[in-house]
């Protein structure tokens, strides 16, 4: 159990840290800083990617951990909950590889000028908005795993049943809002990776620090 929360909270420490490496996402008013700051600085943005990266190794491995755990419980929540935490996984994976390609955008937009410059900066923006997209599909399967362990969480006692019964309804809330948020770009997404944020810091410390 230790190890399963200290991935959880190790995956919301690496995406963090990247953000000061700059990773961070791209909208219509900055895509032209965003490029600069690459093409400044390749280096520091190809940490942040592989630090990302890391992170959604990682949940690959944390989903392994709590089938290893958790799933004697409950084996068929147990796979429902794997599979779909490992097809997050893999889908973040996926999603970060292509993300590298703004490296090549960047070093072509440095060497233009005029319109070049400005195809470059939308082709840029369009990446994002496909890594966007993706993401925001992958915590539909955050959702579906999570649902799944907090009803063995509540089912069986596992956890204290506060944790069980918030991550059964961030599942559901996380589930419905991404699944708006596809439809409807433009809705407060934020609150959506707040609700994923503050549990998995919850259950991840409880199960670091005060699991059996």
């Amino acid at each position: 159990m230790r190890l399963c929360g200290f991935f959880f909270l190790l995956i919301i420490i690496v995406d963090f840290v990247s953000l000061a490496f700059g990773n961070k996402t791209i909208n219509d008013s900055d895509s032209n800083a965003k490029l600069q700051k690459i093409s400044g600085d390749p280096n520091k943005f190809k940490i942040s990617i592989v630090l990302v990266l890391l992170g959604r190794f990682s949940i690959i491995a944390l989903a392994i951990m709590l089938f290893v755990v958790f799933s004697p419980y409950n084996i068929i929540l147990g796979i429902v909950g794997t599979i779909a935490r490992i097809g997050e996984g893999l889908i973040q994976v996926y999603n970060e590889k292509n993300y590298w390609g703004l490296l090549n955008i960047a070093r072509q937009y440095s060497g233009t000028s005029g319109a070049e410059k400005n195809s470059w900066s939308d082709l840029a923006l369009t990446v994002h908005k496909t890594q966007d997209s993706r993401f925001k599909f992958s915590l539909i399967f955050w959702a579906i795993g999570m649902l799944a362990y907090s009803i063995v969480f509540v089912t069986y006692g596992v956890v204290p049943l506060f944790i069980g019964w918030i991550g059964i309804i961030a599942g559901i809330l996380v589930g419905f809002g991404s699944g708006i948020q596809l439809i409807k770009p433009k809705g407060p997404f934020e609150i959506v990776g707040l609700l994923t944020i503050v549990l998995e810091v919850i259950l991840g410390g409880w199960l670091l620090f005060f699991a059996p």
